[in-house]
């Protein structure tokens, strides 16, 4: 027999809202992504997080792996193919010699130049998108600029 939880229901309707979500940027992203330069979702991801390393733009292999919420081994496969097409390039770390670096080549970082201004306006659009559904507003917020502390706007 069987009862009703209702904190049960919440969590599980908040998961199918956030899935619901994530469908609709993650598809916009993609459509636009490839379309205009190239690359998927994943690949932009690989690219902006290397870019992001304070002036070194490289990375350890599980580090990558960690920041880009990817399994070791799609990540490997990830950065093959973004090394085979002279995005990216690996080299040893000189202090441990089983750690591996990724870094963004100069043509790595071209592309992700390219593609941020598509990645910006495709995911602009999608947050529209996701404003027109009352159940997902709460999370459109998310992406809101905060107001600076001590200002009058809420």
């Amino acid at each position: 027999m069987g009862f009703k939880d209702d904190a049960v229901e919440v969590r599980a309707q908040g998961w199918l809202r956030v899935a619901s979500f994530h469908s609709l940027v993650e598809r916009s992203l993609e459509a636009a992504l490839q379309d205009g330069a190239g690359v998927s979702v994943s690949e932009y991801i690989v690219l902006e997080v290397l870019s992001r390393q304070r002036g070194v733009h490289h990375m350890r292999m599980h580090q990558l792996s960690r920041a880009t919420a990817m399994s070791q081994s799609a990540t490997t496969r990830l950065v093959n193919r973004l090394e085979g097409r002279g995005l990216l390039t690996r080299f040893l770390c000189v202090d441990d010699r089983r750690g591996i670096y990724t870094e963004l080549t100069e043509a790595g970082l071209e592309l992700l130049a390219r593609a941020r201004p598509i990645h910006d306006s495709a995911l602009l659009e999608a947050l529209s998108q996701a404003e027109g559904l009352p159940e997902l507003v709460p999370l459109v917020d998310l992406f809101r600029t905060p107001a600076p502390a001590g200002s009058d706007q809420e």
